[in-house]
């Protein structure tokens, strides 16, 4: 059994390394536009499916799980892009406070053998909920100083310092923040009927 990341995301990497599992990655190369129409929920869907399918019908010639995952933030329906520089990060945390922040991960299980044979697919969304405290202009303006966190949907890294920004969280895995629900990829697993205990190893054994 092969376990494939449909993704070159190094956050996404370090929380798969959690499950102590062996597994190699690789980014996918799919067309992410938003299709008119489409809810948030509907397209993390079909973006995480279409990345796990990408990479599964290259390999289509082994026992292979491919994983993919996709995730966007919304404020008030509207979906959030990666800051990029200081000034919309700080824009974006100012708007954000005392607010709530929803975000949605799709997240999809594809089980290929040969191209005799047509993949097994699991597949879920993931919602949560950041509250975030009543930020001053200097709170905001000193974590963007000290994390630079452009690269990440909301401005903020839940795995860091952006821990203090918040309120409450209200979701089932804070896996999820950081783009990949491992709660949820159990579950898929479990439905495919493989047990991922099966798999697990000491870190000092694994080859990834």
């Amino acid at each position: 059994m092969k376990i494939i990341l449909a993704s070159s995301s190094t956050y996404r990497q370090s929380i798969l390394q959690k499950l102590h599992i062996p597994f190699s990655f690789t980014a996918p190369d799919i067309d992410e536009s938003p299709i008119d129409g489409e809810s948030i929920s509907a397209q993390v869907a079909r973006l995480a499916k279409n990345k796990a399918l990408a990479i599964a019908t290259e390999i289509m010639n082994m026992n292979s799980y491919v994983i993919g995952s996709d995730q966007l933030a919304s404020f008030n329906g509207k979906v959030l892009g990666k800051p990029g520089d200081f000034t919309t990060a700080r824009q974006q945390l100012l708007m954000f406070s005392g607010q709530t922040v929803k975000f949605y991960t799709g997240l999809c299980l594809v089980h290929s053998t040969t191209k005799q044979i047509a993949p097994q697919i699991e597949q879920t969304v993931e919602t949560f909920d950041v509250k975030f405290r009543t930020l001053s202009e200097k709170q905001i303006s000193t974590y963007l100083q000290i994390e630079q966190p452009y690269d990440c949907a909301g401005s903020f890294k839940c795995e860091g310092l952006g821990i203090a920004l918040f309120e409450s969280l209200d979701g089932r895995d804070p896996n999820s923040l950081i783009g990949l629900p491992l709660i949820a990829l159990i579950d898929l697993f479990t439905n495919m009927s493989v047990d991922l205990f099966d798999y697990m190893q000491p870190a000092n054994n694994l080859n990834m």
